[in-house]
């Protein structure tokens, strides 16, 4: 048998009142008869797609890419891609509800919009619209009322997350950080905001007060919000009930600093089985301290860390640091600030000499004005009379001052077989990172404040929203460290010396100093990188021909190969 191939075609057969059959044949040589059969049956492609094929098969050139289809429409994309991979490696609309629903998907989109576009809520509907998110999470079309009523939603919710995140990352025995912040207002009408210790420079304007509670590592486990004059002292007692009868964490540690856990508090934590504290004394104490009292400097001959105890602390282990680059600091400054009002006061002392400032009451307003501004009150004598004004530096204070430059002595209940000195001095510096995560979701990252909200559970759901966003943030951050200018957890090697200020690896001073990384990439900062990612777009187009009704379909720009480490890198998040 002698067989001749020729080709494939389509061939359309007309079918009377109903749609012409398509079929792909071809055509064949046998034996010296031409022959034909059929392939497949095409009838279930549309009239773009078989003539698509039709061109294929009679070997017609293509027209040039950009001339076959053009773009509606382009979003950013990469971005949203790399939070959304963050929250699904976290389990993030697990942790919100178990079950999908709108209200969850509006949630995940405002976690999403916290940290890549902190916004208002009305601005961040706008947003949204220039992205791939509503796609991702079928809210297209989600309006700021619809955003509005997810919070309410949210803040219904917030114990049981808040249990949920509990459970992922504190255990018995756990140590527990917290520190207190506030955020200011942008009016008044709401019965949190209240006028207290302004931490924001923002004189004039009402504020509120939340608290962070962290697991040691500085990972936020849960937020409590307070009145704007409610003081640090009054928000710590809640936070360990809360932590023991609603988190179940009967065994813990807190730490806090000096002015969160006071003497009133350590006297209540004594009658409470199980519960650990690490703190620090205050300036006030370590100077009762001093060698006519039984604290020796020569504690630190040759070393800068000594654990001691003391019968005015009982039941207490204490561990007395000295960091001498925190005293030069420290030195320097008060240096600055005393040549700071010196200049201030000597106007002052030539109106006063001139006639110009005459009065008890005003000249001793007017200096008041200025020894406060850098609070170095305590270091002036002065002597005002009617139409005169002497001073003089009290150099006994300032020697008094100087002799506990540097000098700070951590304070705990733990015995010495449960955490060493090293330990506890490392556990208490660790408060530094919360410092910093109040900053990320202040102002660098989050921007939780001004806070525009009215009603007191908007408010609450606003703050507990910005905590999820950061939760999400750091678990990011963390996995992105090879690509930042932040140290890698391969580089940091233990030290068994925590009170210096820890010195960055060779690998990281040169990501810092020449702005490149290994590969010679460029290094970025958090928000850098996800600037890098936003470039990549996700793309409407549409196939053009001489047909109608042409569909359209999604292209994404494709990944550089440093977006597509960030990318990868976000893959390897694990609770």
């Amino acid at each position: 048998m002698i067989c001749n191939y020729y080709g494939m075609y389509i061939h359309i057969i007309p079918n009377r009142d109903s749609p012409p059959a398509v079929l792909l044949r071809e055509s064949y040589r046998e034996n010296g008869k031409t022959k034909n059969r059929t392939l497949a049956n095409l009838r279930g492609l549309s009239e773009l797609q078989i003539d698509r094929i039709r061109r294929v098969l009679r070997d017609e050139p293509l027209v040039p890419i950009e001339q076959s289809f053009q773009v509606l429409r382009a979003r950013h994309h990469g971005h949203v891609q790399a939070v959304m991979t963050a929250m699904q490696r976290l389990g993030m609309a697990e942790l919100i509800a178990s079950r999908p629903c709108r209200e969850r998907n509006l949630v995940l989109a405002m976690l999403v919009a916290r940290i890549l576009a902190p916004q208002t809520k009305l601005a961040t509907t706008r947003w949204l619209e220039t992205t791939s998110l509503p796609e991702e999470l079928s809210i297209i079309g989600a309006s700021e009322d619809s955003l509005y009523d997810a919070m309410d939603w949210l803040l219904a919710r917030q114990e049981r997350i808040e249990r949920k995140l509990s459970a992922r990352h504190l255990s018995e025995n756990s140590l527990v950080m917290f520190d207190l912040s506030s955020t200011y207002f942008e009016g008044s009408s709401c019965p949190l905001a209240a006028f207290g210790y302004n931490r924001d420079g923002k004189a004039g304007k009402m504020q509120v007060n939340f608290g962070l509670l962290t697991d040691a590592r500085s990972c936020p486990v849960s937020v409590s919000v307070f009145n704007g004059n409610t003081s640090d002292v009054k928000t710590l007692l809640p936070q360990v009930s809360r932590t023991r009868e609603k988190f179940g964490i009967q065994n813990l540690v807190m730490v806090g600093d000096r002015g969160m856990i006071t003497q009133t508090h350590i006297n209540t934590f004594r009658k409470t089985p199980g519960l650990g504290w690490i703190t620090a004394l205050r300036s006030d104490a370590i100077r009762s301290l001093m060698p006519e009292k039984g604290f020796q400097f020569g504690l630190f001959d040759g070393r800068n860390l000594a654990e001691f105890t003391h019968p005015d602390f009982p039941s207490e282990r204490l561990v007395a640091c000295h960091n001498q680059d925190l005293a030069n600091r420290r030195a320097r400054t008060r240096l600055t600030l005393l040549a700071k009002t010196v200049r201030r006061i000597e106007p002052i002392q030539r109106s006063v000499a001139t006639g110009r400032l005459r009065g008890q009451d005003k000249i001793g307003l007017r200096v008041g004005r200025v020894i406060n501004r850098y609070k170095m009150a305590k270091h002036f004598q002065l002597e005002i009379g009617e139409r005169s004004l002497d001073w003089r530096i009290n150099l006994t204070n300032i020697n008094a001052e100087a002799d506990l430059d540097g000098i700070y002595i951590v304070r705990t209940n733990l015995p010495a077989d449960r955490m060493d000195a090293t330990d506890t001095v490392r556990s208490y510096k660790r408060l530094a990172k919360v410092e910093r995560a109040f900053r990320s979701i202040k102002e660098m990252d989050l921007q939780v404040r001004p806070v525009h909200h009215r009603l007191e559970g908007r408010v609450r759901a606003h703050i507990f929203l910005c905590m999820l966003a950061y939760y999400v943030k750091w678990h990011m951050a963390e996995a992105w460290r090879p690509l930042l200018f932040a140290e890698e957890p391969v580089n940091v090697k233990p030290s068994a010396d925590p009170v210096t200020t820890p010195k960055r690896s060779r690998v990281t001073l040169d990501k810092v100093q020449s702005r490149r990384l290994p590969d010679g990439s460029t290094t970025h900062s958090f928000q850098t990188l996800l600037a890098d990612l936003a470039t990549i777009t996700r793309n409407t187009c549409r196939t053009i021909n001489d047909l109608q009704g042409a569909p359209t379909f999604s292209l994404d720009v494709p990944p550089s190969p440093k977006q597509h480490q960030a990318l990868e890198l976000l893959k390897t998040i694990k609770l």
